[in-house]
Order: C-alpha cells, then sequence, then structure tokens
C-alpha cells in the first residue's frame, strides 16, 4: 500500500492524473427513486452505470467543467455540450479520453440542461 502511494505521488510531479472522481446522481418522486445513477472517471477513462430508472433509460448529458451559468465565461458553451448518451436501465457505459467535464443525468430524454443541478465529484 505504501508502495502504491509512493508511485502515485511520484507519477503526479510528472504531471500523470491517476486520480478518480466518482459522481452519484439519485433523482426522488414523492419518496420513491425514480433514478439512479453511478459514473467513475479514472485514468481518463469514464465508466456510467444506469442503476435504476424508471422509465427504462438513464440520460447523460456532458458539459465542460469550467463552464456555467455563475463563472462570467462564454455562454455559448452552456448550450453545447460534450457528449449526449443514454444507458439501459442496470447497464454501463465505457467512454475513453474523458476528464474535465460537468455530468447532468435524467430519466427523461431531453431533460438534462445546463443550468441542472450538478453533483461535485469525489475524489479518492
Amino acid at each position: 500500500m505504501k508502495f502504491q502511494a509512493l508511485l502515485y505521488f511520484v507519477l503526479s510531479m510528472f504531471g500523470c492524473d491517476v486520480g478518480r472522481s466518482t459522481f452519484v446522481d439519485r433523482i426522488v418522486h414523492d419518496g420513491a427513486a425514480t433514478l439512479e445513477s453511478r459514473a467513475v472517471v479514472e485514468a481518463g477513462i469514464a465508466r456510467f452505470e444506469c442503476l435504476r430508472s424508471a422509465s427504462g433509460q438513464c440520460y447523460y448529458t456532458l458539459f465542460p467543467r469550467d463552464c456555467s451559468a455563475s463563472n462570467g465565461k462564454d455562454a455559448g458553451c452552456l448550450t453545447k455540450p460534450i457528449r449526449q448518451f443514454a444507458v439501459a436501465d442496470g447497464d454501463t457505459r465505457q467512454i475513453a479520453g474523458l476528464r474535465d467535464f460537468r455530468l447532468c443525468v435524467s430519466d427523461e430524454n431531453g431533460a438534462a440542461a445546463p443550468a441542472c443541478p450538478v453533483a461535485k465529484p469525489t475524489a479518492r
């Protein structure tokens, strides 16, 4: 375990990011969970898991991380997602090359908007 920590430290000194971020989203309507989703990003590979969705699909929209309505940057980026896709209930999708993004997820197609509530990733 100590060797692994030392290895990660040395790699970080050379600009290599081996960190891990986890996004967990849950939507509850009238006390019942209508959506549960988990996304894990590690070494530029993102794995999206639709744990449960009342509609049968989790609809994902990814926006640039540094793009938000309150940061005063180009508001045009709020209307241009990096990627949009759906994952079936109980299924997963893995995408390589994703690093800095804001995740919006919904159980309704087209419901994710730039102003959606965004869960902050938890670093591990």
